[in-house]
């Protein structure tokens, strides 16, 4: 139970308390909810949309919007914006852009990236809610949430200290896998358009690892959280031109 607690804790803002300081191997552990996290996080949105849907589409889209990031508390939007004023200010150069990701400041490239990005959930979320596809939902924060699992199998964490290097030490691997797979049943639970936005997941993040590894030589806990938002979004957007081109056969 406590390794869901964690996941729980880091990935919303939901008030958890721990009555104890976790683990190593717990801490490692918590990966495995990352998408069970992602999947209560859909339903509350899919359950949002349900009963707001009298508003129009455009407010209701930005309301939704909203209520996520508040929910995920920013976190992944912190680390898009931090990896993104480091790749830019870097300047190809590892060290300097390590550097940068520490910095608290956010610079315009960040926020640049940040803008972006709420436009294009915004806007996939105002397609969704014109089909009324409310349990479409669920699917994204899910696959968004494969994306750490995925990368602590595959890359090296860069930083040696702290709580990135302990999960990656201990994160099980086969149990890991055996989590992805079942995501694939709520992926197909959509058919083309659920495997569209799956392949379009993993096409994200396989070109974001190799961008990753060769910029820093890996992951930071900073590129974890810009991997999430940014594969929501992609797999989102695909999902909505899909569901658009569809529609016109």
């Amino acid at each position: 139970m406590t390794p869901f607690l964690i996941a729980l804790q880091f990935l919303t803002t939901f008030p958890i308390q721990l009555k104890q300081m976790p683990t190593q191997q717990q801490n490692g552990q918590s990966l495995l909810f990352y998408p069970v996290v992602g999947l209560i996080i859909g339903l509350i949105l899919a359950v949002l949309a349900l009963l707001l849907q009298a508003l129009p589409n455009v407010l209701l889209s930005s309301l939704i919007l909203v209520f996520w990031i508040w929910l995920s508390g920013g976190l992944h939007l912190d680390g898009l914006a931090d990896s993104a004023d480091a790749w830019v200010g870097g300047f190809g150069d590892k060290e300097r852009t390590l550097a940068i990701m520490k910095d608290p400041a956010c610079g315009p490239i960040g926020v640049l990236s940040l803008i972006i990005l709420c436009v294009i959930k915004g806007s996939a979320l105002y397609v969704l809610l014109q089909h009324q596809l409310y349990a479409a939902l669920i699917l994204f924060p899910i696959l968004g949430r494969l994306a750490p699992l995925f990368l602590f199998l595959t890359t090296s964490y860069v930083r040696k200290q702290g709580l990135g290097s302990s999960m990656a030490a201990f994160i099980p691997k086969t149990a890991a896998l055996i989590v992805a797979a079942l995501c694939l049943l709520v992926v197909l639970y959509f058919q083309w358009l659920g495997i569209l936005s799956f392949i379009a997941a993993v096409l994200t993040l396989l070109y974001l690892r190799h961008k990753f590894i060769q910029r820093i030589g890996g992951i930071t806990g900073d590129t974890l959280g810009a991997s999430i938002e940014i594969t929501e979004a992609v797999s989102m957007l695909v999902f909505a031109c899909a569901l658009s081109y569809l529609t016109l056969l």
